[in-house]
């Protein structure tokens, strides 16, 4: 793992630029990759050159999304992919995001304790990275983080979430495939289908498949995509169910809607190693219906419209915040002393950023 130094501080040789530190990376040096991990988490001066000339070495790197309820066993679940994918040839990356404490701003990083199985694997990186106030079950930088692991080598990056529950659709956003985990005794059973975890996912995994009401939770899932299949059927052509449905924006060629991705339910027991090549067949069916079919590609170039409007409102944001030194918190003491409503205040704040 690499060496932190101070807080603050850039880890390494300053003299270290970011195409030196990019080639280091796309050779395989694992001590630079760390590097650049926490360059790029970090934010640090010379992170978005290094991003750009890292890009292109990992374009065929597949990205994961794990998600669930806290408790479905995801880190162990993931723990188990890492080494199905490892017997297959080719390195094998995590980026495991932890909740960050309101209080202190430091986080557990736990996930790298949970995945000790894979320590002495040259070939495995675990990364943990916190979320620092970010919503969606996602860090600001875990994308990022992801794509630098592909430029180093890895064959497969898996975005573990933090586990917040019912409210983590970022991970759709940035991986391309989206892999949710349920569990008996997780919730009742229209638990699954609330804030668009139907929606969300690719892949369904009903962990835990030994203990008592498995059965129930697999019928419920299976019974509850079809029903999502029927009703949405009425509305508009649609990219198919899932996560690829909302590819629908782009796409509503009557070839591509024929090629919908039909989200598998599979059953597995992650502690004793049962199910998980089966998993393993239908997370790989799915890249394949990504790369073969107009839906897919849709699919990815909708996700990458979304991280560029997102990436174009940060900057925007940060370029506001920087030309306006105190205007937000003379904005929020007016609204405090109720010289101003909100609603006012930010039109007034908009109003300072239009041009002339």
């Amino acid at each position: 793992m690499e060496n932190p130094g101070r807080a603050g501080e850039p880890p390494g040789s300053a003299a270290l630029t970011a195409q030196a530190l990019a080639a280091r990376v796309a050779s395989g040096d694992t001590r630079a990759a760390a590097r650049a991990c926490r360059l790029v988490d970090e934010g640090w001066p010379g992170h978005a050159e290094l991003l750009a000339a890292l890009y292109s070495r990992g374009a065929a790197t597949w990205t994961i999304g794990v998600t669930g309820s806290p408790g479905v066993g995801k880190s162990t679940l993931c723990s188990r992919l890492v080494q199905h994918f490892r017997a297959q040839g080719g390195r094998v990356a995590v980026v495991a995001v932890d909740p960050t404490s309101p209080f202190t701003g430091g986080a557990i990083l736990g996930d790298r304790i949970r995945m000790q199985a894979h320590w002495e694997d040259p070939d495995v990186f675990v990364r943990s990275v916190a979320t620092r106030g970010a919503h969606g079950g996602l860090s600001r930088t875990a994308a990022d983080v992801a794509r630098v692991l592909g430029a180093w080598g890895a064959r497969v990056v898996l975005i573990e979430t933090v586990g917040v529950g019912q409210d983590e659709l970022d991970v759709m956003r940035v991986a391309d495939t989206t892999l949710v985990i349920q569990a008996p005794g997780a919730g009742d059973d229209v638990q699954a289908a609330k804030a668009g975890l139907l929606e969300c996912a690719d892949v369904f995994a009903v962990n835990k498949a030994d203990l008592p009401g498995a059965d129930d939770v697999v019928d419920a899932l299976r019974g509850m995509l079809v029903l999502g299949h029927i009703t949405g059927s009425s509305a508009a052509p649609r990219a198919g169910h899932s996560a690829a449905a909302f590819a629908a924006a782009v796409t509503t060629d009557a070839a591509a809607a024929g090629a919908a991705w039909d989200v598998p339910v599979s059953a597995c027991v992650a502690t004793r190693d049962q199910g998980i090549d089966a998993l393993v067949t239908q997370l790989e069916a799915h890249r394949s219906w990504l790369q073969s079919s107009d839906a897919g590609r849709a699919r990815r170039r909708e996700r990458l419209r979304q991280e560029l409007a997102g990436r174009v409102r940060e900057a925007l944001s940060a370029a506001w915040l920087a030309a306006h030194p105190g205007d937000l918190d003379r904005a929020a003491e007016q609204v405090a002393s109720g010289a101003l409503d909100p609603y006012a205040a930010t039109l007034l704040l908009l109003a300072s950023a239009a041009p002339g």
